[in-house]
């Protein structure tokens, strides 16, 4: 007699991870100096896809702008690499989601106070696009899947179930070179206020070069 198998339960809402909310016990991250050289660095002309079909050039903006850097974003019906026990544990990692929304709810606060968006990671572009379209991210995401600028700038990564992922920093940039960095940062979810606070004390950026009028590093689209 061939013994009855059951069907497959689809996994309901609340079942589904919660990637909003941090855990409080978390380990905290420190400072191992991995980004000491980043301020005043120059950036390589790199192009980026980013999640709304433009490719970006870093080195090309002239604007202040805000490059959120984080390791990986997950979804809620898939766990992270390595399971969310490992993931938890690994200083810095968790907290993704809720940065790239509070980044996104103090998107109009950035922006008036002269300064653009984007998030970056070593995700596929189609995999980045997905988490702009559900996080409904008003600003691009970038896509450095081949490590190029994660190399170029000598970025602090770590090394998961087979992935390379960038550890969590923010550069502040301005007419192609980096002016400020943030690392680590914790607690993600209030990152987005702790570089308002920033912006709000900081100088104007340095004038552009007569002649040069160009506030975007937008390649156009592939």
């Amino acid at each position: 007699m061939a013994l009855a198998t059951e069907a497959p339960v689809e996994m309901t809402m609340s079942q589904r991870r919660d990637y909003l909310t941090l855990p409080t016990d978390l380990p905290v991250p420190t400072d191992d100096g991995a980004t000491d050289h980043l301020t005043g660095f120059h950036l390589p002309s790199i192009p980026l896809t980013a999640t709304n079909g433009d490719t970006v050039d870093l080195a090309q903006i002239r604007r202040r702008t805000i490059i959120y850097i984080y390791p990986r974003t997950g979804t809620p019906d898939a766990e992270p690499p390595g399971g969310e026990v490992a993931w938890n544990a690994i200083p810095g990692a968790r907290g993704c989601t809720p940065e790239s929304c509070a980044f996104r709810d103090h998107y109009a606060e950035l922006q008036a106070l002269g300064s653009d968006v984007y998030g970056l990671s070593t995700q596929t572009a189609n995999e980045q696009r997905e988490v702009a379209s559900r996080l409904h991210l008003p600003f691009p995401l970038l896509s450095d899947a081949d490590l190029a600028l994660t190399r170029a700038l000598r970025l602090p990564t770590f090394e998961v179930d087979g992935h390379s992922l960038i550890k969590r920093l923010t550069l502040v940039i301005a007419d192609g070179q980096v002016e400020h960095v943030f690392y680590p940062v914790f607690p993600p979810d209030r990152h987005a206020e702790q570089v308002l606070a920033w912006l709000e004390a900081a100088e104007p950026p340095a004038r552009l070069s007569a002649g040069d009028g160009s506030t975007s590093g937008r390649c156009g689209r592939r």
